[in-house]
């Protein structure tokens, strides 16, 4: 514990123990992480060497999502939940180089997610603002003052959940929360998730390594479920998934400046998106 004193961070933050967002900055490539993350990083790098390309792909995927459904899809709006620590590529820049305009909110209840992102909002940005909420409670978000400045939830939203649902216990209802949410968004929004995925017999070998990486995340972070390909797609009952489904993040609607090379992750981390249609008549 004495090596993890010796580092400073800005007001409540704990170094001693490690952190969902800054062991996934460690393996971005950033500075905003202390010995406990790296030391866990490194154990999970033992079992998924790759596991810094699969957060690359990650940070890919979301921006080719943020660029579709704001310069093609007509979003003007994003509710971006666990948002994490800020990096290249934020989605507030993102939105707002592809449509004028586009008005983020995060919502985060890391104390280092909202140091870093209020310090970076920092600057007369009327458009984009943090929120300190919790996903486990998705009416308090909707319904937080806040949120409700920026956001009009009478109009198509883009609701993120990039790497945050396999945060969530299975008795926490993860895919019940993201259709609670959806349940207030508008007819014509989009839900995006990325998560921790567990693709048994098709891949032996990768399920194997998905359940060691489990093991490790709870043992030392407290959270992490690889689910199934069916669990996943729970999240999206009763919207049009768009083309090419749950895929593995490389492949959903890849471009020519994709740069992460998953290797045996590959099939551990999925994302996909799925549009609201218009109300069934009763």
């Amino acid at each position: 514990m004495a090596g993890y004193e010796r580092e400073r961070a800005p007001g409540n933050i704990d170094t001693t123990k490690p952190n969902v967002s800054r062991v996934y900055d460690f393996m971005l490539g950033g500075k905003d992480n202390y010995e406990a993350d790296r030391r866990m990083a490194k154990l999970a790098l033992e079992i998924a060497p790759d596991a810094p390309e699969a957060a690359r792909a990650n940070r890919e995927f979301l921006g080719r999502v943020v660029r579709h459904l704001a310069a093609e899809a007509g979003i003007r709006q994003f509710l971006d939940i666990g948002s994490g620590l800020p990096t290249q590529g934020n989605v507030h820049e993102i939105a707002q180089s592809a449509t004028a305009g586009a008005r983020v909110v995060y919502v985060d209840n890391d104390p280092t997610v909202l140091v870093h992102g209020r310090a970076l909002l920092a600057v007369d940005d009327d458009a984009t603002t943090v929120v300190e909420a919790d996903l486990r409670d998705p009416d308090g978000i909707i319904d937080d003052p806040e949120v409700r400045r920026l956001i009009d939830f009478d109009r198509p939203v883009g609701l993120l959940m990039f790497a945050i649902l396999h945060h969530l216990a299975d008795e926490e209802d993860p895919a019940g929360i993201a259709r609670r949410m959806v349940d207030r968004l508008a007819p014509g929004s989009y839900l995006a998730v990325s998560h921790f995925h567990n693709p048994g017999l098709a891949h032996p070998e990768v399920s194997r390594q998905a359940f060691a990486a489990e093991k490790i995340f709870n043992e030392t972070l407290g959270t992490g479920r690889w689910r199934t390909r069916a669990e996943i797609l729970a999240c999206f009952d009763g919207l049009e998934l768009l083309e090419p489904g749950l895929v593995p993040l490389p492949e959903w609607r890849p471009d020519s400046d994709d740069q992460a090379e998953p290797g045996i992750t590959y099939h551990t981390f999925v994302g996909a998106v799925g549009r609201k249609g218009q109300a069934t008549p009763a």
